[in-house]
């Protein structure tokens, strides 16, 4: 029996299974009991069937050769994705479709390599059942097709329509059932990763498949509209090109508009020397140093009193002890202290060594 017979009467079925509706059915959902008992058939197929023969394809063909083999129907497809794109009238989509088409089979040796996308030209994926939903045609409830799997009222009508976009529908019989069995097979390699994932991840697998089915039609549908959302701007402030403007006062690294809470005692400012403050205190906190915990000089320095210099001093003024003369002074000018005792003979400052 031809293919789009088996396609006829398998959505024939689907739309007479409101009989196999029972007790426990969902919203959405309402043939499920019907349902599961054709995704069991289909996984007991896939698992004892198709599995075996897609590991076996994929062990026996080298992987260039299994990318071939996909870009070749994958380029077939673009045909049907231009089609459907026309009937959205997405102009743009169609075009591209249609000169990926033309690029890879003229370039890519028939189809098999795909030298349109890295040219820069995307592949859109549309088929007929997109297209009733881009013109307000409600899906319907959800629905397994045996030996197609999972699909919607909908969508199963639209299958009927798609199988008559498939070029491989008007090859000759010798040809085109071998192209069938062909793409069934690369195609089942190509998700065997998705089957390992769905049996280490899936309590229920019926439940699974049919919500990953139904949320990739509607993301799908939503992304042929016109009207489909933006998705909200979630860049910072960083890349918008401007730097935000730091509050007055707000410590390095702040947030914009936030309040300071560095203690300015946690920051270890460079200190004024003008303004006699101690090493690692902050610039602009009065000196709280007692004059007298200073350490004492080493041994051979200028004077052997204890260092009494007053806190408001300008910083590299030299004071004189009591009790012995002032030492050479250094290249520069040293000023002594001007209130020396009555009794010191020494001048209040002393001209720099020549």
């Amino acid at each position: 029996m031809k293919l789009r017979t088996t396609v006829l009467a398998l959505a024939a079925t689907g739309l007479i299974a409101g009989c196999a509706t029972g007790p426990d059915r969902k919203p959405g959902d309402p043939f499920e009991p019907m349902n599961r008992a054709v995704f069991t058939f289909n996984d007991g197929l896939d698992r004892y069937v198709a599995m075996p023969v897609a590991k076996g394809y994929q062990k026996v063909t080298p992987q260039p050769l299994r990318t071939a083999v996909s870009n070749f129907f994958s380029n077939l497809g673009d045909l049907s994705n231009a089609a459907n794109a026309l009937l959205q009238l997405k102009i743009t989509d169609a075009t591209e479709d249609i000169i990926r088409f033309a690029f890879n089979s003229t370039f890519g040796l028939g189809g098999l390599l795909d030298w349109a996308t890295p040219a820069g030209l995307p592949k859109h994926h549309q088929d007929f059942g997109l297209t009733l939903g881009h013109w307000g045609i409600p899906s319907g409830p959800y629905l397994v097709l045996p030996l197609f799997g999972p699909s919607t009222v909908r969508d199963s009508m639209g299958l009927v329509v798609d199988v008559k976009f498939n070029p491989l529908n008007y090859m000759e019989p010798a040809l085109r059932n071998p192209l069938y069995v062909l793409q069934f097979v690369s195609v089942r390699s190509d998700l065997l990763g998705a089957t390992d994932l769905l049996q280490q991840a899936a309590l229920d697998k019926y439940s699974f498949v049919r919500d990953a089915y139904t949320q990739q039609r509607r993301a799908r549908l939503r992304g042929t509209g016109d009207n489909a959302a933006p998705l909200p701007e979630y860049d910072d402030q960083e890349d918008s090109g401007a730097a935000p403007v730091p509050a007055k006062g707000a410590a390095a690294g702040a947030p914009a508009a936030l309040p300071n809470y560095a203690d300015p005692g946690d920051t270890a400012a460079t200190p004024d020397a003008a303004s006699g403050a101690a090493t690692g205190a902050p610039a602009g906190v009065p000196n709280y140093t007692d004059p007298g915990d200073a350490p004492a000089p080493a041994s051979g320095a200028a004077g052997s009193m204890p260092n009494r210099t007053n806190a408001g001093t300008t910083a590299g003024t030299a004071t004189a002890p009591t009790t012995a003369p002032a030492p050479a002074s250094a290249p520069g000018t040293a000023t002594l202290p001007t209130a020396a005792p009555a009794d010191n003979k020494q001048p209040a400052s002393a001209p720099a060594a020549q």
